[in-house]
């Protein structure tokens, strides 16, 4: 199993700063997402700096949230 969220921070060009149970520090990159159904609302940069720490993973105001495994494995290192 995979770390999992324990802190989250969005930034102005769509990316994430994903602070795991690991202490792992690694950048999501949101961009390929937002042209993809329930995402396309994140665009909204009120809405996608609405993330938080959701059981693991993360998840904004709207319900969006993303597996925490994808956010571990597609993310860079910081």
């Amino acid at each position: 199993m995979n770390p999992r969220i324990k802190d989250v921070k969005p930034n102005s060009n769509y990316t994430l700063i994903l602070t795991f149970t690991s202490d792992e520090v690694k950048v999501f990159d949101m961009k390929l997402y937002l042209d993809k159904g329930i995402f396309r609302e994140l665009k909204d940069v009120s809405l996608f700096n609405s993330v938080k720490p959701f059981l693991g993973s993360i998840q904004w105001k709207n319900g969006q949230d993303l597996c925490p495994d994808t956010l571990y494995l597609e993310s860079k290192k910081a």
